[in-house]
């Protein structure tokens, strides 16, 4: 078994014991940035289907090394506007639409054809200025205009707790979270993913109804010092 199989195994175990018996389902979002794609081969090898990407440029051209795999990619980092078109063209997830105008854009750009793009609005619930995301109660308002635009489907919420290493801090942000993803269904809108918790925090978040984690360095090791280089060996920007 290679050292990823075994990880993904560990992560899986300990995210069963977690749950305490809750029968949930939950994603395991498989966070490959900065990993090349024999990573991810040996990862998908293992059984794993998701995986997550923060930048643009290395995530198209892992892509086109993977493509004979089924894999769901998974756009987790900040979407300036310019990127907007090759993320809406080349992913199946989004988890962090912070504002009308990218979630508009990636409408406009979603391939006639394709499966509507899962799109989750980022919240800062830990209320930090380096953090994206919408404040507390401004969830609603862009959840209803993803949801009503074509190529779109509203699935959530996405969320990203403060580095506090304290578990009741964490609990009170990610609770947040889910207090916001209520209001939104008692709104009438359909939302059933939580998308928050990673490699050391998820255990909290998992408590306060997570479903789906994304985390790297328990599957993939330490972010490598230096950028995967593409197939052209070109340096991928981070």
């Amino acid at each position: 078994m290679s050292p990823i199989a075994q990880n993904l195994q560990q992560m899986k175990r300990r995210i069963s014991e977690a749950l305490q018996g809750d029968s949930r389902a939950v994603t395991l979002v498989a966070v490959s940035k900065t990993h090349g794609p024999g990573m991810v081969r040996e990862a998908w090898a293992a059984g794993q289907r998701d995986f997550g990407e923060n930048y643009v440029q290395e995530a198209i051209a892992k892509m086109a090394e993977l493509a004979d795999l089924a894999a769901i990619w998974h756009f987790i980092g900040g979407l300036q506007s310019n990127k907007a078109r090759e993320v809406a063209e080349n992913f199946d997830w989004v988890h962090g639409v912070e504002r009308e105008k990218i979630a508009t854009l990636l409408s406009r750009h979603r391939p006639a054809g394709r499966p509507p793009l899962q799109v989750c609005v980022q919240v800062n619930i830990s209320e930090e200025a380096t953090k994206g995301g919408v404040r507390p109660g401004e969830a609603l308002a862009l959840a209803r205009h993803v949801a009503a635009l074509p190529g779109l489907r509203f699935r959530g919420l996405m969320g990203m707790a403060s580095p506090s290493g304290d578990e009741a801090k964490l609990r009170a942000e990610f609770a947040v979270l889910r207090r916001e993803l209520e209001a939104i269904r008692a709104a009438g809108l359909a939302g059933d993913t939580l998308s928050m918790g990673m490699t050391h925090d998820f255990a909290p978040a998992l408590a306060e109804g997570a479903t789906m984690l994304r985390i790297g360095t328990a599957i993939f090791g330490a972010r490598e010092a230096q950028a995967w280089r593409g197939a052209e060996g070109s340096e991928v920007a981070t």
